[in-house]
């Protein structure tokens, strides 16, 4: 278990896909909802996808150059990788959010310093909740759903330590 420890002492988590039907929508919904930014986009036309990589930081520290954008945005931890096939925006078939049967990936968590606040924004702004704050035995936590279907877990590190 010690070499275990040693040799992986500077891994980190640094990305989490989920397969988008239409870009437009997700980085609207991902950028103004959410409040992420595009970190980079890669486009594999031999292969017919893009790839855009989302995060949380300022426009400032996000480099110009595509080859350090590259490095850098490999090197952020937590992002989330939001891969679109080309011509699935068309499609009337839906990506499984894994939260019906059969189960599998549940959702993502984003920690928010005012779940209520938060929340109440989300409304104004037209996105589908699963669970509101105060809904359910599990007060003071959220979920909502992305463009795909995907859920998003609304908490704030404070609720969830009562």
């Amino acid at each position: 278990m010690d070499e275990a420890k040693a040799i992986s002492k500077e891994f980190f988590f640094q990305q989490t896909m989920m397969r988008i039907k239409d870009p437009k929508k997700s980085l609207e919904f991902y950028t103004n909802v959410m409040g992420m930014r595009l970190l980079k986009k890669m486009d594999f036309p031999a292969m017919t996808f893009s790839l855009y990589f989302m995060g949380y930081d300022q426009p400032e520290n996000i480099p110009t150059d595509e080859k350090e954008r590259t490095r850098y945005c490999f090197s952020q931890k937590a992002t989330l990788e939001l891969t679109h096939n080309w011509g699935t925006e068309k499609d009337d078939s839906h990506y499984h959010n894994g939260n019906s049967d059969p189960r599998g990936f549940g959702h993502i968590g984003m920690v928010v310093p005012d779940v209520d606040k938060a929340c109440e924004r989300f409304e104004k702004l037209g996105v589908e909740f699963v669970k509101k704050p105060n809904d359910g035995k599990m007060k003071g936590l959220a979920f909502i759903k992305d463009p795909d279907g995907y859920w998003i877990e609304i908490l704030n590190p404070n609720n969830m330590a009562q």
